[in-house]
């Protein structure tokens, strides 16, 4: 996990409510995080940047394994592959401009969204330039090249595009992906899906024959935004599934107790940042873990 918080990270630098100002004055046991980005690798030398959040430089000294390889510039980032097209998961991108051509694996609408909305892209070209491969999301399988022994499944989910995107009203399947990634030695099988906020049936079969589910923890209640004063949509209109309520994550969950199950994507006013809240010890309870920066899963 290179980053475990919802965009902003923990504290978002503008915001003093809650348990951000608690950390500011350090009279929380919560501890700081930057925006949601993970590396999965084979053989903990190749790589697949999964997102680029605005943190990655960050992120990167501080995780060993994509620091420069021996020679005056490297890195044991093999490839990057986008979820979405949204600013907490792509901006990172100009960070990683001093590099060599980006292989860069997205669904052909966060492509358009990338050269048109919110053209990176066509700014990458003035630099590093960008190696785009399109992500089949009917394809029961594909492999990056870069990043051995891993093999990737994407999976659509409901999702709105950004703000800036050229059909902000009227959604596209590939907007926002889910990503089945099986280690082709062991089998073992993680889906991640960091927006992941309308489970159906078929997300749910995948769930069942998935050894770690790393998922949406963004918000702990539906009106969490509203009722600390800092925002005016709820949840579900910004396509997030909070985990409290009959409906909610923790109860989608509950259905799969043999696997390994873990939030991400945590936003700066979600209680369950708070190792003492009655939240976190609900979601504990519940055999639900919260991920944090450095945190490694290995299956």
């Amino acid at each position: 996990m290179l980053g475990s918080a919802a965009g902003g990270g923990f504290p978002q630098w503008n915001t003093n409510v809650g348990l951000n100002h608690q950390l500011h004055e350090g009279s929380t046991r919560a501890t700081a995080r930057t925006q949601s980005s993970i590396a999965v690798s084979a053989d903990y030398q190749h790589w697949l940047l999964v997102n680029a959040s605005p943190d990655v430089r960050q992120q990167v000294l501080d995780f060993p394994a994509l620091r420069p390889a021996p020679g005056k510039r490297g890195t044991g980032i093999g490839a990057i592959l986008l979820m979405d097209s949204q600013i907490d998961h792509a901006t990172g991108l100009i960070i990683l401009r001093e590099g060599d051509t980006l292989p860069i694996w997205s669904t052909r609408p966060v492509y358009e969204d990338l050269t048109t909305g919110l053209p990176l892209f066509n700014v990458l070209e003035h630099y590093c330039g960008v190696d785009w491969h399109e992500i089949d999301t009917a394809a029961s399988s594909f492999t990056i090249d870069g990043v051995p022994r891993l093999s990737f499944k994407a999976v659509e989910l409901s999702s709105a595009a950004p703000p800036y995107s050229p059909h902000r009203g009227n959604p596209h399947p590939g907007d926002n992906i889910g990503l089945i990634v099986t280690d082709d030695a062991t089998g073992g099988t993680l889906f991640y899906a960091p927006g992941l906020g309308a489970p159906d049936e078929a997300i749910a079969a995948i769930a069942r024959e998935s050894d770690c589910l790393l998922v949406d923890g963004t918000f702990y209640t539906e009106t969490e935004m509203i009722d600390q004063g800092v925002g005016v949509k709820p949840a579900a209109e910004m396509g997030h599934l909070p985990q409290s309520g009959e409906n909610g994550m923790l109860a989608w969950l509950a259905d799969f107790p043999s696997t390994r199950r873990v939030l991400i994507h945590i936003n700066n006013t979600n209680p369950i940042l708070d190792p003492n809240s009655p939240e976190r010890a609900t979601v504990e309870n519940a055999g639900v873990e919260v991920a944090y920066d450095g945190m490694e899963i290995q299956l």
